[in-house]
């Protein structure tokens, strides 16, 4: 499961891929998705490549990604930016306490997919209840 998602945390979008699909495949999907354009691109080492790298320069979107640990010539990324990296990872632990998403019980594509997006909903909910 990849996903996009805006500062808060909440999530725009996701794409669903097999286990050894390489996280390139759904990046540049992402990105494409109708939503404000980025300033800023935080993600992790799976994602480290200088394609893709030129790709977001390219969209003006600044890469920040750690870099690999083979890499020849790594280039460091804003670590202090880095750290909010950590409201992804809270989201994804936020939709994963629903058990059927966190064991993937559903065997179609599709039924995941809805029950994913019921899941997303539910975050998306706390941001306008109470907002008033």
């Amino acid at each position: 499961m990849h996903a996009r998602a805006d500062n808060q945390g909440r999530p725009l979008g996701f794409i669903l891929t097999g286990g050894e699909a390489s996280d390139y495949t759904s990046a540049e999907p992402l990105i494409a998705i109708p939503a404000a354009t980025p300033r800023a691109l935080l993600a992790d080492k799976g994602y480290d490549g200088d394609g893709f790298r030129q790709y977001l320069l390219m969209r003006g979107i600044l890469p920040i990604i750690p870099p690999r640990s083979n890499r020849k010539a790594p280039e460091h990324p804003d670590y202090r930016r880095y750290q909010d990296r950590n409201r992804i990872e809270r989201m994804f632990g936020k939709l994963k306490q629903q058990r059927r998403i966190a064991i993937r019980y559903d065997k179609s594509i599709l039924s995941f997919e809805s029950f994913l997006n019921l899941a997303t909903v539910r975050l998306w909910l706390r941001s306008f209840v109470n907002a008033a």
